[in-house]
């Protein structure tokens, strides 16, 4: 069984695909052993932390991240991956206990920056001005 998922995350977009096999990680192709910053490699392997190590021995999981920053990307696989677990292994109970950790590991985080306006430097600041 092949199962199809994609996570987002600002402007990073991930898409999983979930295998059965013996518990191989790819981000881009390269093991997850070699992400770095160690904290976004963490972040990317919550999943498997949350529903147990048996379970990532028995899937083959290859991401294809695009866009965004580190952190980004790493939200995004991270999501991309929950949703993958839960689909191929069809268990409510894991669907919930990945809700109840935090509910963007199934969830998208639809916040985008706001975009930049007139008579100002960014999106809210303005340009400050002195008379005197």
């Amino acid at each position: 069984m092949v199962t199809n998922t994609s996570g987002k995350k600002k402007t990073a977009i991930a898409r999983a695909t979930v295998t059965e096999g013996e518990g191989r990680v790819r981000i881009n192709s390269q093991p997850v052993e070699l992400v770095e910053p160690e904290m976004a490699r963490l972040k990317m392997l919550e999943p498997f932390r949350i529903a147990g190590d048996e379970s990532r021995d028995t899937v083959d999981v290859e991401v294809d991240v695009q866009g965004g920053g580190i952190s980004g990307q790493a939200d995004a696989v991270r999501t991309a991956i929950a949703r993958g677990l839960v689909q191929y292994t069809n268990d409510a109970e894991l669907r919930d206990a990945f809700i109840e950790f935090d509910r963007s590991l199934l969830v998208n985080d639809s916040r985008r920056s706001e975009p930049k306006k007139w008579g100002g430097p960014g999106a809210r600041a303005r340009y400050q001005k002195s008379y005197r």
